[in-house]
């Protein structure tokens, strides 16, 4: 459902992201990890966004009711959403999708996310914190001073493991050997993703080698947000068998094993 929401603080955060905090309603602040909202951007001068801008969650609070999205400054509508200022609205709508899901039983996640996938696995650890399930998340961008969201994983206890570029530690190669570390220490019980479909393909790989589940969140142009247009579909491998799958009503979650490149 549209809601009408209040910013509340709209500030850089690095060279490339912003950090937008919006006063809401009770609906808008139950979003789960892994839901996103589709955001009505403001018009920047000189252009005009013509859909609106599907969002991941970055963080919820429900006393008072607020929510927070983490963003990268890229086209029209982020360019819009950055000329957002304290006491301004914002046609929001949501929350949408599927989330994550955590299984009470697992005592260690481990979280894998690159870029604006940082802010979508953001509220993992959150999530994770309260069912006392323990969380590393490694983080890789192309330089330290993009590695956003280690604050807040770290504000709910979760070990950060980052990885740039520019120190030659976010290959695929690195991140295999410090998952496989962390396996050999009994401390994957679950992967969780974003980002990076090379760092996909490790995971699903040790996650097939030996026996571990995983979820990933999916990132995709999108029009409508609630399945009707079919703009998001993606072919997914389901036990050898390729289907099809509408990426904001069927996701933006999904298993693992199934999602392909």
């Amino acid at each position: 459902m549209p809601e009408i929401a209040t910013v509340i603080s709209n500030r850089p955060i690095a060279s490339d992201y912003r950090h937008l905090i919006l006063s809401c309603g009770a609906l808008a602040a139950s979003a789960r990890p892994g839901q996103f909202f589709q955001l009505l951007c403001p018009q920047p001068v000189g252009e005009k966004p013509f859909l609106r801008r599907p969002m991941s969650v970055y963080a919820v609070q429900a006393d008072p009711y607020r929510i927070e999205f983490l963003y990268k400054v890229t086209g029209a509508g982020t360019r819009g959403l950055a000329t957002l200022q304290a006491g301004d609205t914002i046609d929001v709508f949501g929350p949408l999708g599927v989330g994550f899901t955590l299984d009470r039983q697992w005592r260690h996640i481990v979280v894998v996310g690159r870029g604006a996938g940082l802010a979508t696995l953001a509220p993992l650890a959150r999530a994770a914190a309260e069912l006392n399930i323990r969380v590393t998340a490694i983080l890789s961008a192309r330089r330290p001073d993009l590695l956003v969201s280690v604050d807040l994983f770290q504000t709910y206890g979760a070990e950060v493991i980052g990885v740039t570029d520019a120190e030659a530690t976010s290959g695929p190669a690195n991140v295999e050997k410090v998952l496989r570390a962390l396996i050999a220490q009994d401390s994957c019980d679950a992967f969780f993703t974003c980002g990076s479909a090379r760092l996909m393909r490790v995971q699903q790989r040790l996650a097939h080698e030996f026996g571990i589940p995983g979820q990933i969140a999916l990132e995709q142009q999108m029009a409508c947000g609630i399945g009707l247009c079919y703009c998001c579909v993606r072919d997914f491998n389901v036990d050898g068998e390729i289907i099809s799958r509408r990426v904001c009503w069927d996701g933006p979650v999904f298993d693992l094993a199934e999602a392909m490149p």
